[in-house]
């Protein structure tokens, strides 16, 4: 039987529309789990009582529905399965291999007799007729790559060996990465060799074809600076000087603009924006962009030494972000605070994150923006230090590492 790791933190977002009509639409990066966290679904079903024959299940990656391309075909299909008036769950992995998907699917839930979930390798799902005609009738549950707390859980359940010091272990996750398909390698080399081959799955299936990409090498030019520099604050100015400058590449803005869309699109990075506290606007120009695996990183660049700055804002934002905070890069003046977090309408912090405060002038320019901030909304300090958790003038001072691997939420 095959072994199905039960990601919780995704599960819990979507148990509540199990029996609901509305269309459930899995995304995120390719090989970020979402086949299994479909398989995971329907072994909970399953656990729950509802008949193998009420649950139909069509991996249209699988070569015996491969040539499934028209929406009459999968429409042949999925009747097939139908030999009653039972309730059904329909689960359909992949379905943006049939072109024109959107209205088969909406005519299926407008029956009232189906709960649908679909998956798909990147936004353009949320494309065209299905946003047009399901407004207000579908949920997005968007899956990123483990986090460090998913990743050390999952090895235990497939009784890999864990390093005794989590912080090793740690240091491993971040040039390895949270594919969950590379767990299933033990040398590092071949894990970055899987992570590789992920991207080069997105580049073929995701992105070389796609219209707005008329300078593939201009697109690969674009796609480096911006893994190599995730992070940092980003403009499409300071590409496009960058382009004229470096590569001797002259290029109109808007392809740049298009091209950065893309990558987002394809879910290999995540924009944050940049939000000034004292205006209370959001800032157009400059952008922070995060990655979706730091082995992104890792597997496209031969230097595998660590920029701790960068990489603890890239982990704790994937990790927040999966437990749906919502997360934007604050300005107040001159200063910076790495993070401002949001969930629900009453739960608001800030945050900094530092490698260390090992010494009094790195602590006072973590410190500072705090004390510029009027709102009294709980304040954060992030460090890797062997530190124990404590309070230093209304600012909580915790181990990333402790924070994430105890599976913590802001409070």
């Amino acid at each position: 039987m095959e072994k199905i790791y039960k990601r919780e933190f995704y599960l819990n977002k979507i148990r509540g529309f199990y029996n609901d009509t509305m269309i459930k639409v899995i995304t995120g990066i390719r090989r970020s789990g979402k086949s299994y966290y479909l398989k995971s679904i329907i072994e909970e079903l399953k656990n729950k009582g509802v008949n193998d024959n009420d649950i139909i299940y069509i991996e249209l990656d699988k070569k015996e529905y491969q040539y499934i391309k028209k929406p009459k075909q999968l429409e042949k299909v999925i009747d097939s399965y139908i030999k009653d008036n039972n309730f059904k769950y329909l689960f359909i992995d992949e379905v943006q291999n049939v072109k024109g998907f959107e209205s088969l699917i909406n005519a299926y839930r407008e029956e009232g007799n189906y709960s649908i979930f679909l998956t798909g390798s990147n936004s353009y799902l949320l494309s065209g007729e299905l946003v047009t005609k399901l407004t207000g009738r579908y949920i997005e549950i968007e899956l990123l790559p483990l986090n460090f707390y998913e990743y050390v859980d999952m090895k235990k359940y497939l009784n890999k060996t864990i390093n005794e010091n989590i912080y090793k272990e740690f240091e491993e996750y971040i040039q390895s990465g949270g594919f969950p398909g590379s767990l299933n390698y033990d040398n590092y080399l071949d894990k970055l060799t899987y992570t590789r081959n992920v991207i080069t799955q997105i580049m073929e299936k995701d992105i070389k074809n796609h219209k707005k990409i008329k300078n593939k090498d201009l697109f690969e030019v674009i796609q480096k600076f911006i893994i190599n520099n995730f992070g940092a604050k980003i403009s499409v100015g300071s590409i496009y000087n960058y382009l004229n400058k470096n590569e001797k590449i002259n290029v109109d803005r808007r392809t740049i603009k298009n091209y950065i869309e893309i990558l987002e699109n394809a879910k290999i990075i995540y924009s944050c924006d940049i939000f000034d506290i004292k205006s209370k606007r959001v800032l157009d120009k400059k952008k922070k962009y995060y990655l979706a695996d730091l082995s992104i990183y890792y597997a496209l660049n031969t230097d595998n030494r660590i920029n701790y700055g960068p990489v603890l804002e890239n982990i704790l934002y994937n990790y927040l972000k999966s437990k749906d905070y919502s997360l934007s890069v604050g300005i107040i003046g001159s200063l910076e605070c790495d993070f401002i977090a949001r969930k629900n309408m009453d739960e608001y912090f800030y945050i900094q994150v530092s490698k260390n405060i090992d010494d009094n002038k790195t602590e006072e320019r973590e410190y500072k923006p705090f004390y510029e901030i009027k709102e009294l909304y709980p304040r954060y300090l992030f460090v890797l230090d062997l530190i124990f958790q404590s309070n230093v003038k209304g600012i909580k001072n915790v181990n990333i590492v402790d924070f994430i691997y105890n599976n913590q939420d802001l409070i």
